[in-house]
């Protein structure tokens, strides 16, 4: 007999890399899993779920994740399929995460990088060519 249950991660391609994108973010600020939980008003092993792309979080959950990471909730969201963007920010950090050459440690150094630059450059300002 064949099991047409939703099983955790099937059918929700977006569920895993959202996951990752978490974890690196939850790294690179150098958290555990337990003080993002706190931060969210999460359980430690619900938080280690949506990590493993287990889960599909709520909006709620999506926007206090996103609060406590210092990231926009547009990004979260993206990945969780409730909002359809075309981004640049949100390209090229995908892009970035899901290159196969580069290393964990590699993708959080780029990303916090990249958004160092974003950061420093006010919306629609020409970047300097120096």
């Amino acid at each position: 007999m064949v099991d047409n249950r939703r099983k955790p991660g099937l059918g929700y391609p977006g569920l895993e890399q959202m996951g990752e994108f978490i974890r690196a973010q939850r790294k690179l600020m150098e958290l555990s899993q337990r003080e993002l939980a706190k931060l969210t008003n999460l359980s430690d092993p619900y938080v280690s779920q949506l990590e493993r792309g287990l889960h599909e979080p709520s909006i709620r959950v999506l926007r206090a994740l996103a609060q406590a990471l210092n990231v926009r909730a547009e990004v979260l969201l993206n990945y969780a399929g409730l909002l359809e963007s075309e981004d640049e920010a949100t390209s090229a950090i995908e892009a970035i995460l899901a290159d196969p050459h580069l290393t964990e440690s590699q993708k959080q150094s780029l990303v916090a990088v990249y958004r160092s630059f974003r950061d420093s450059t006010p919306a629609g300002a020409e970047a300097d060519d120096e």
